[in-house]
């Protein structure tokens, strides 16, 4: 029979499936996120130790794979004392007429939505080192520094 009518596996028919990838730059966390980083990677190791199907057991090593590295990487960050817009701080900022605060945070503990920004954001990568009252350039406009303290 013809190689071109053998089916060789079900394998070759699904999408592949790719690592994590993981962010340039060293990781910085808060203690928060550190935190988050431990508990997570401690749960998937828990689900491997159950009996799992193996397309689930095979999509649960890929994340466990990237909490590992994100773990072993981790690099806490001193508290902040407030001075300077650094990983750990509450920053309200204006620009365009409105006012806004973020938490400056690790990249696995971004969340946006509850205003939690990566230090990795050019958003934030703008304002690093900046102080209170500085005026920072953005985009095309720029940004003043209202206020910085340190986070929770």
């Amino acid at each position: 029979m013809s190689v071109a009518f053998r089916r060789e596996s079900d394998d070759e028919h699904l999408e592949p499936s790719f690592e994590l990838p993981i962010p340039p730059g060293p990781n910085l966390v808060t203690a928060r996120g550190l935190q988050q980083i431990e508990e997570r990677a401690a749960a998937l190791e828990e689900q491997l130790a159950g009996d799992l199907p193996e397309e689930q057991r095979k999509k649960v090593l890929r994340d466990a794979r990237y909490w590992r590295q994100r773990l072993a990487s981790a690099q806490l960050v001193p508290t902040p004392t407030g001075d300077t817009v650094a990983v750990g701080t509450r920053v309200t900022f204006e620009r365009d007429g409105q006012e806004r605060t973020i938490l400056v945070v690790g990249h696995d503990e971004s969340d946006p939505a509850t205003d939690r920004v990566s230090f990795l954001a050019p958003l934030v990568r703008a304002m690093l080192g900046a102080e209170e009252g500085d005026e920072v350039d953005y985009a095309g406009g720029t940004l003043n520094v209202l206020s910085i303290a340190p986070g929770p």
